[in-house]
């Protein structure tokens, strides 16, 4: 039931409003070179809060149409980037950003989970499938100032 109610959070995620800073060319193809992209996203809940993802991009013609599976893995950092506030209490775990990685069945997430006890924001990365979902995944913490805690809904 759990596992249920988290995809069907998941799934309502907003598409992400990613912002790329740079990338690394790893694989030469004539058509465009396969190469792991750095992207920023702000967290649209929590001002003052960025999540660097790095991620694998497909070239060649099948990625420079959007037609090429990206692999599923990912690697996260977040940090505090600014004064951080809370507009509104945050869910103890809410979908933030989701981004399809394939034209029809895969897609990078981002979760974020607040731990009330450590006054700490937890953001996780995973990508999944329709049919199967990859167990790849990376995590990051952020801690926020105890004099400024995690309002909770």
């Amino acid at each position: 039931m759990a596992a249920v109610a988290g995809a069907a959070a998941v799934s309502i995620a907003p598409p992400s409003l990613a912002e790329e800073l740079g990338s690394v060319n790893t694989n030469f193809r004539v058509t465009g070179s396969d190469r792991v992209v750095v992207e920023a996203y702000d967290d649209p809940a929590v001002p003052g809060i960025t999540c660097y993802v790095s991620r694998a991009r497909t070239g060649g013609i099948k990625g420079a149409l959007g037609m090429a599976e990206d692999p599923a893995e990912a690697s996260i950092a977040c940090r505090q980037v600014g004064p951080v506030s809370f507009p509104a209490p945050l869910p103890r775990q809410d979908s933030v950003f989701s981004e399809r990685m394939s034209v029809l069945f895969k897609a990078l997430h981002v979760v974020r989970m607040v731990d009330g006890k450590r006054n700490t924001l937890i953001y996780l990365t995973y990508s999944d499938r329709i049919v199967s979902g990859s167990p790849q995944n990376s995590v990051s913490a952020v801690p926020i100032d105890r004099g400024t805690p995690i309002p909770v809904k």
